[in-house]
């Protein structure tokens, strides 16, 4: 059976390389061509951006990004227009599923409901929320489990039938909106984790205490622990967007979400916590020069989504600083490349890739100040 996938980013790309490797025959739709022309993907599968090539398919995947609008509010343009896509192209029942990330309700209510006023062909229609971490050698598509329900009982057998081609762990819940509700909430339980230890070390460090002490005398606790670490905030499209989604749709509902957007709050201010922690020990930051490393979200991969890192920048800025950044893995950002790390007033780590050493940041600079914990002997959180 053919496959076809709406969005070839990094969820796309990697149920393709699954389901072609599983023997599928796939084909890989994005309206972006750089994303295609760029795609490396072994066995049955051809990367295009002609959307008729997904019209003979009996499978389609809706894999495309659900960002924040500049209001942080759900954006489902791009699922709007994969729908679109799929009325324009598909002439016969297929099943359809959505793996895109979205608040409960998306697929009866903005998916299904939207193709079958416009089509009336009968599809199938199953949930199956993505849970790829970028950069993850250890949890793959394989062996991380993988949760999904259908519309009916013959959508929900179909797309086990699909998954478990290169799933090893298949999870059938009742509703598609619980499968859709559960990957929010994953993701919501970080955020507010996260919130919660990055307002600790603001506690500790007015306190005077080590904060990173404190959680590891805190996590020798063998039982109703579990441990979370300071950063710089949160980025990615998953834990800064994800508990927005939840949030809306709980407010939709008359249901304030006060917790979830405190805790959103509390992380979209550490990059100015942060800069006031460096002006604190240094004075004045106005002309000083600074240089940010690691513009990711994350280590070890380019992924510059939500980073924290760009907020670092702009409260630098603010207040007068000439800042640069470094970022190996990155290399281009915001059409501008990765600095050397020669000598600074000021380095701030907010991302620690393996290919940066240690010597050479604390060589960059006669301050340093470590988001991520992984520096010895220089100021942090």
């Amino acid at each position: 059976m053919k496959i076809a996938i709406i969005g070839q980013g990094y969820v796309g790309r990697s149920i393709a390389a699954s389901a072609a490797a599983a023997g599928h025959r796939v084909v890989g739709f994005d309206t972006n061509a750089s994303v295609i022309a760029d795609l490396k993907i072994s066995g049955d599968y051809e990367g295009t951006t002609d959307s008729s090539k997904i019209s003979d398919a009996g499978i389609v995947l809706i894999a495309v990004p659900t960002p924040l609008d500049e209001n942080r509010k759900p954006d489902l343009a791009a699922v709007k227009a994969a729908c679109a896509t799929i009325v324009n192209r598909l002439t016969k029942p297929v099943l359809i599923i959505n793996e895109s990330t979205s608040y409960p309700g998306t697929l009866r209510n903005e998916i299904a409901d939207f193709i079958e006023s416009a089509t009336g062909l009968g599809h199938m229609y199953a949930a199956s929320p993505e849970r790829v971490d970028p950069g993850n050698e250890v949890w793959r598509q394989k062996n991380t489990p993988r949760l999904l329900a259908g519309l009916t009982p013959e959508a929900t057998a179909m797309a086990r039938k699909f998954y478990s081609s290169f799933c090893d762990h298949i999870i059938e819940v009742s509703t598609p909106e619980v499968a859709e509700a559960a990957k929010l909430f994953e993701n919501t339980f970080r955020q507010v984790n996260i919130a919660l230890v990055n307002e600790f070390a603001q506690i500790s460090d007015a306190l005077d205490i080590p904060t990173r002490e404190v959680l590891a005398a805190a996590a020798t606790k063998p039982f109703g622990f579990m441990s979370f670490n300071p950063g710089a905030g949160v980025g990615g499209h998953c834990i800064p967007v994800d508990p927005n989604y939840l949030a809306h749709v709980a407010e939709r509902a008359g249901v304030p979400a006060t917790f979830i957007r405190n805790a959103n709050e509390v992380n979209l201010a550490m990059p100015a916590y942060v800069v006031s922690r460096v002006a604190k020990d240094v004075g004045s930051l106005k002309d000083k020069t600074a240089v940010v490393i690691g513009i990711a979200y994350k280590p070890n991969v380019a992924d510059t989504r939500e980073a924290p890192a760009a907020l670092i920048i702009s409260e630098l800025e603010k207040l007068g600083a000439k800042v640069s950044w470094h970022d190996p893995v990155v290399g281009t950002w915001n059409n501008q490349s990765s600095c050397d790390l020669r000598q600074f007033d000021i380095a701030i780590v907010a991302t620690k890739h393996d290919v940066v050493s240690e010597a050479d940041i604390k060589a960059s600079s006669t301050y340093v100040f470590d988001c991520t914990g992984t520096l010895k002997g220089v100021a942090g959180l």
